[in-house]
């Protein structure tokens, strides 16, 4: 039972989901005052609020890249993963999770290349492709919203609950409230700030875990000690597929079927999500790739190092007395759950341990479920509110609808989770067949602006055909091996893997194979002047009639007579492209920066997926090697390494590159402090009888 591991009182449950939220909450909301009263960035913009004005540096891109993947499911089921398949599962979760990361640099290079003004996934896809399959990428782009906020969301309140007995419906509806509150106010910035301030306590926290096991406490305190109680563990629980059973064997069948289901998955919540795409969008074009790499490097160390630490921790302090389920392992219902990573620190500190984890899975679930908001109010924005009820509005009034958009989300996704959490439906399961869901769309998606050839057929007939496929052979599978259809029975990975890769490669077989037997591309009969330019009709204020003549829009016989998706304004010309970029400080890429760019990114891209995806895990894979006492040491302090590299990536370099921001205000502080100070001596002066 969860119950076996509540080792705090509910009081702490909600101490700090309400009191730490809360006083986050108000941390943000200052730093949103400051933003708008010190520096030339103003959330009552739509452009601020809902892309950051496009001007973030690349160390913040970075930090909020990390941010944003770094999931309670990084955490949790990074750490299942090592307790369940040994050594092999947190370098699996790193590689299959980044890589996706560093393909997305290519995407950014394309968004600030061919579409500068752009908002959001979907509109690219409409002002290429038309109304129908803008509608087909805005329902997959929502769905994948809700099923990682589900992941967000549920995991983290399960273990809240489980460690303290709060109310698991009662964190699911306050986490994202809190996160809310913030995003309302401050926007896209805002989670950018946010992101960063989480990583910070993130990763202090990760260091303490890691120093406690690897070098102070005394229950294990240094790798080799560590060693030794996983060769124990082998014997007592040996793990089944393992080369000799053993936790000390990168050659595991069922970790390496889990590595497909998560390689899937990462693709479909990465190249999905609006959320990297809304990173994409916010970074200055010179330094997108730089950030999406740096932002990869740095996130492959957090489940390399902390699953490392706290999955085979697990395994390793299972049959010490302070283990909280001890003298049992824990129950197949904890491990799916995700709270090997808890039990671990509980084990490490007792009470003290389980807050630090609390904190730290809260930090994790909070700044990745601030960005799933705004990558939501985004869309529902722009591509609901704007395309389809009022192209012609102004900027004032897209952020009142992004504000409602949050709320509305924040409900939705409480609600949705509430019901997953009374079917039974756990974290794990949840990521084990997110790719067969949505998964089809997500090569799909990425060829429309890495692959010219493209058509529109193969753009909307893709992913629903993918599918289809993913969803028979994923329950064919389930009802074939396991001898029905049930929550445990397609949670199951093997069965899930048949789905997930059903789905991923149906999208790509079909989006190549409809291209060629239909190549006609549409074209809209209008510039869709968000995606592509960036105008709004409504650019000259908020009282101006778009629809009148001097403002180049159609008049309402026009409008009667044209299709759905030609209300917009007509195609602007050169000159007037120019002028709105240039008054927006929206720069579109420079082509030679993007071919260098590009050629960067495949380098990296080629270096990593060789080295880390295939070189190192297959040949390890392949020869069934046991590790020695000394390999294990190495490997042990090379991920502890990679946590101090994605430490000087996420913390040190973004405050080195905002000295200048930060020295701004500052001052402004200083200024009006001392104009505060000069107009009460004034005062006190003036009222002198002297």
């Amino acid at each position: 039972m969860a119950q076996d591991l509540q080792v705090l009182p509910p009081s702490a449950g909600y101490g700090i989901v309400i009191g730490i939220g809360g006083i986050f909450a108000l941390f943000m909301l200052s730093l949103t005052w400051l933003q708008n009263r010190y520096t030339r960035f103003s959330t009552h913009q739509a452009e601020e609020f809902n892309t950051a004005s496009r001007s973030v540096k690349p160390g913040l891109i970075s930090a909020g890249i990390v941010s944003s993947w770094t999931w309670s499911a990084t955490l949790l089921t990074s750490s299942t993963f090592a307790y369940e398949y040994g050594v092999c599962g947190p370098m699996w979760y790193a590689a299959t999770g980044t890589l996706q990361i560093l393909l997305f640099g290519l995407i950014a290079i394309k968004i600030k290349l061919n579409a500068p003004g752009a908002h959001t996934m979907p509109e690219i896809v409409l002002s290429r492709h038309g109304t129908i399959a803008h509608l087909t990428y805005l329902y997959y782009g929502l769905a994948t919203n809700m099923l990682v906020g589900a992941c967000l969301v549920l995991g983290g309140s399960q273990v809240v609950s489980a460690l303290t007995g709060m109310s698991v419906y009662a964190a699911i509806f306050l986490i994202p409230a809190v996160v809310a509150a913030y995003v309302i106010a401050g926007g896209l910035r805002s989670t950018f700030i946010a992101d960063y301030t989480h990583t910070v306590i993130l990763f202090v926290a990760i260091l303490v875990f890691g120093f406690l096991l690897n070098a102070t406490s005394d229950l294990v305190g240094s790798p080799s000690k560590l060693y030794d109680l996983l060769q124990e563990a082998s014997k007592t629980m040996p793990i089944a597929r393992n080369t000799g059973g053993s936790y000390l064997s990168f050659r595991s069948v069922g970790g390496l079927i889990f590595a497909c289901d998560l390689f899937v998955a990462g693709f479909t919540t990465v190249w999905l999500d609006q959320a990297y795409w809304q990173r994409a969008i916010a970074s200055k074009p010179e330094t997108s790739v730089k950030a999406y790499i740096l932002g990869g490097i740095a996130w492959y160390g957090i489940p390399f190092g902390f699953a490392t630490v706290m999955g085979l921790g697990c395994a390793a302090l299972t049959g010490d007395p302070r283990f909280p389920t001890y003298p049992n392992p824990l129950s197949s219902a904890q491990v799916e759950a995700g709270l090997s990573a808890p039990a671990t620190a509980i084990a490490l500190l007792g009470k003290g341990g389980a807050v630090l984890m609390l904190i730290l899975l809260f930090m994790a679930v909070t700044s990745s479920t601030s960005a799933e908001l705004i990558a939501v109010s985004s869309l529902l924005t722009f591509d609901v509110y704007k395309t389809y009820y009022r192209p012609n509005t102004s900027s004032e009034n897209l952020v009142r609808v992004s504000h409602w958009a949050i709320a509305l989300y924040a409900i939705v996704l409480a609600s949705f989770c509430c019901i997953l959490n009374a079917v039974g439906i756990s974290l794990t399961w949840v990521l084990t067949v997110l790719g067969v869901i949505v998964g089809g769309a997500a090569l799909p998606v990425g060829m429309i602006l890495l692959w010219e050839p493209m058509s529109t057929v193969a753009a909307i007939a893709a992913p629903w055909i993918a599918f289809v496929c993913g969803l028979i052979c994923w329950f064919v599978t389930a009802w074939k091996r396991s001898g029905g259809i049930t929550v445990a029975t397609t949670g199951d990975t093997t069965n899930a893997v048949a789905g997930n890769l059903a789905s991923f490669g149906m999208g790509f077989i079909m989006a190549v194979v409809f291209t060629y037997l239909f190549p006609k591309k549409h074209v809209p009969p209008t510039v869709i002047v968000a995606a592509v330019s960036g105008i709004p009709e409504a650019s000259t204020g908020p009282d101006q009639d778009s629809s009148s003549p001097e403002n180049g829009s159609m008049n309402e016989k026009e409008k009667a007579d044209a299709p759905p998706n030609a209300t917009e304004v007509a195609a602007p010309t050169t000159n007037e492209l120019v002028e709105y970029l240039n008054s927006n400080n929206i720069e579109p890429m420079d082509p030679i920066l993007a071919r260098k760019g590009e050629r960067i990114a495949w380098i990296a891209n080629a270096i990593f997926f060789f080295g880390a995806v295939v070189l190192v895990p297959f040949t390890l894979f392949g020869t069934g090697y046991i590790y020695s006492k000394s390999f294990f040491t190495g490997w042990v302090v090379v991920s502890f390494i990679w946590i101090w590299v994605s430490v000087i990536i996420c913390v040190v370099y973004p405050i080195v590159e905002s000295a200048g921001a930060l020295g701004d205000i500052l001052g402004g502080v200083w200024k009006d402090f001392k104009a505060l100070f000069g107009y009460r001596k004034k005062m006190t002066m003036g009222s002198d009888p002297a």
